[in-house]
Formats: C-alpha cells, structure tokens, sequence
C-alpha cells in the first residue's frame, strides 16, 4: 500500500514538473530570457586567451583570430595520433578555411623539430609553439590529458567543443557546425 502511495505521489510531482517546463512563455518572457541567457555568459564560457611565437618568431595572439571559428589543435611531432591526423585537418581545413581557422600549438618540441614538422608535411594553416616552460600553464588552461587535442571556439571566442584524440567525431562535429 505505501508502495502504491509513493508511486502516485511521484508520478503525480513528474507530471507536474513536465507540464510547467513545456509552458510557452508570453512574448515579453522570451525576450527576457533570452536577454538573460546573454548576461549568463561568463568567464567560463570563454576561450582564454594566450600569446605565443609563431614560425617567424613573432607573438601571435588568440584573440586576434576572432571573427572565424577557430581550432586549436595541440599537436607534437612526436605524437604519432597527430601526425597520423596531419590528412584528415587538411581535408577538413581545405573544406572550411572560409568560416574557420585552424592554430596548430606545437608541444613538447624543440623549435627545429617544430619548424622540421610543419615544412615535412606542409602544414597550410597557422603555427606555434609552447615552450615547454609555458605548456604547464596552458594544459591547465585548456585541460588537456593528453595529444592531439583539438578545441573549437566560436567566432566571438567561446569554447564550444573540446576532443582528446584523433576522433573521427571530432571533423563530424567540425561539418554539422560549419555547414
């Protein structure tokens, strides 16, 4: 009998909650939520900002790339994943350079090495570098676990999708967003 009472009382909260959250908002309720969901951006919400050398040695801001979206792509000649994606971003760079820009931020490589990958495999889109100084610092800001990780950001410099590992969802994702 409490069993059949519970049940009731749940079933009963459920059907209350599903029946207030699929309301429609008056006219003026939309535009209040929506200025609200602006003002909730935060921080958080933002790619942050870094600047570091690029192959010229000259300082290359993040935040100078707003206007297009942009990949991050943490990469290493080292890193075997990374080099093995090198065909896939060219593909998905060459489909999209348009709308998107992709910054490769070489890790864990000495400045040779570095300047040796991207010319071995004629990597078409911007590069640099994190000294192994800065990577500490970076991989925090970013979270990244491990090589190649890739984060989108939008136009206005939000994060939108972070991929760890060369994963074909990541240029799915890339095509859906982009088309």
């Amino acid at each position: 009998m409490k069993k059949s009472i519970l049940t009731i009382v749940l079933l009963s909260v459920t059907v209350s909650l599903v029946a207030a959250c699929t309301q429609k908002p008056k006219a003026n309720e939309v535009a209040t939520t929506e200025v609200a969901q602006e003002e909730m951006t935060t921080d958080a919400d933002m790619a942050p900002d870094f600047e570091l050398p690029d192959l010229q040695g000259n300082a290359l801001k993040l935040s100078s790339l707003r206007g297009k979206y942009v990949v991050l792509d943490f990469w290493g000649s080292w890193c075997i994943w990374c080099i093995r994606g090198i065909p896939n971003m060219k593909t998905a760079y060459a489909k999209h350079k348009d709308k998107l820009e992709i910054l490769g931020v070489d890790c864990r490589d000495s400045e040779e090495k570095w300047k040796a990958a991207v010319e071995e495999h004629e990597l078409p889109w911007l590069q640099v570098r994190c000294s192994d100084e800065q990577l500490p610092k970076l991989g925090e800001m970013y979270g990244i676990e491990g090589f190649p990780t890739k984060v989108i950001i939008s136009p206005e410099g939000k994060l939108v999708k972070t991929i760890v590992g060369e994963d074909p969802e990541f240029y799915t994702f890339l095509d859906e967003l982009l088309k």
